[in-house]
């Protein structure tokens, strides 16, 4: 029902909406009233988002970004702002995945998840608070990762613990302008984005069997159940919230 929506009118500019869980979540937030400006760099990806987006009625648009380029990520957000009259919510959502055994992995991997995963969050923060002075929201999104470690995950866990770290004192920072910021880390989500993990693990099969033996509901999640804790933390309904992080990972922590 139209009364419940929670986003109406808010501008949100967000990455890595070409697929997974930022399309399952630029869709989410659209529906829910938000006017939306994505970046990403896989072009065809983010074209089907928005026309996805677009068929139900919803706003958004798309500006090409490697989100790596601090002139790139200031051009995503600028333009967003000028597009949609300025700004209430960034969700940085772009991530890299690469898993193998600490001796094995390569210095220009570690270098690529850092440049993609924390810095890119990074350059969103820096970026948009400008034009949050009136107040508003940044999501990031880590990792069960972050706090919760293993195997062949030392590289990733460790980008994406950076975010957690930043976001916590990035909340301290920007509290007194009134602009939240607040982390999500989903668990185990059914998406082609964990595949480097999956090929670790031996396979698709070895890899849903370790899923049912570690994870309390027996299953892994799907890219709608983490866009709703975005909308949770990029609503109103999150307004006494900041600096926090929200794990949603079927109960594995």
């Amino acid at each position: 029902m139209t009364e419940l929506r929670q986003l109406v009118g808010k501008r949100v500019v967000m990455t890595g909406g070409a697929a997974n869980i930022g399309r399952a979540t630029a869709q989410l937030l659209a529906l829910h009233g938000a006017h939306l400006v994505i970046g990403d760099i896989d072009t065809a990806g983010a074209a089907e988002t928005i026309s996805l987006i677009t068929a139900t009625g919803g706003t958004a648009s798309f500006v090409e970004t490697d989100v790596t380029d601090e002139t790139a990520m200031k051009n995503l957000i600028d333009t967003a702002a000028d597009r949609l009259g300025g700004l209430d919510v960034g969700f940085f959502n772009a991530g890299l995945q690469r898993s193998g055994p600490v001796t094995d992995f390569e210095v220009d991997e570690w270098d690529a998840l850092f440049r993609v995963n924390p810095r890119h969050c990074f350059l969103g923060a820096k970026h948009i608070t400008p034009h949050l002075q009136g107040g508003g929201a940044i999501v990031f999104t880590a990792s069960l990762a972050a706090i919760k470690g293993g195997p062949g995950m030392t590289g990733y866990s460790a980008s994406k613990g950076a975010i957690v770290g930043f976001s916590k004192a990035l909340a301290a920072e920007l509290a007194p302008s009134r602009i939240r910021v607040n982390t999500i880390c989903p668990g185990w989500i059914d998406t082609p984005f964990n595949q480097p993990a999956i090929d670790f693990m031996g396979g698709r099969e070895s890899q849903e069997s370790a899923v049912r033996q570690v994870v309390p509901l027996g299953r892994q999640g799907s890219p709608d159940e983490i866009a709703g804790g975005v909308l949770f933390l990029a609503s109103d309904a999150a307004s006494y919230m900041t600096g926090q992080i929200l794990v949603i990972d079927g109960g594995v922590s």
